[in-house]
């Protein structure tokens, strides 16, 4: 049971990193291509990466968290 868990928390931690590198390469890419779109926006054009890094950082933490707990649970016994 812990094998499985520890394998769906490897993912999930594999996939958020995928999408924000991914979400990355996407925005660079686009403002390459579309720089008159980007200036006319208010923010900046790395908003939406950063809020993407949050969000990846948020789910990081909580997987990890998880994985100590889960851990520590099965040292004690």
């Amino acid at each position: 049971m812990q094998q499985k868990i520890n394998q769906i928390l490897n993912t999930v931690i594999g996939a958020s990193i995928g999408v924000f590198v991914g979400h990355g390469a996407y925005v660079l890419w686009d403002r390459k291509a579309h720089p008159e779109f980007y200036a006319m926006q208010s923010a900046p054009w790395y908003t939406s990466i950063l809020v993407y890094g949050l969000v990846t950082a948020v789910v990081l933490a909580a997987a990890l968290i998880i994985k100590l707990v889960i851990r520590r649970k099965l040292k004690k016994q």
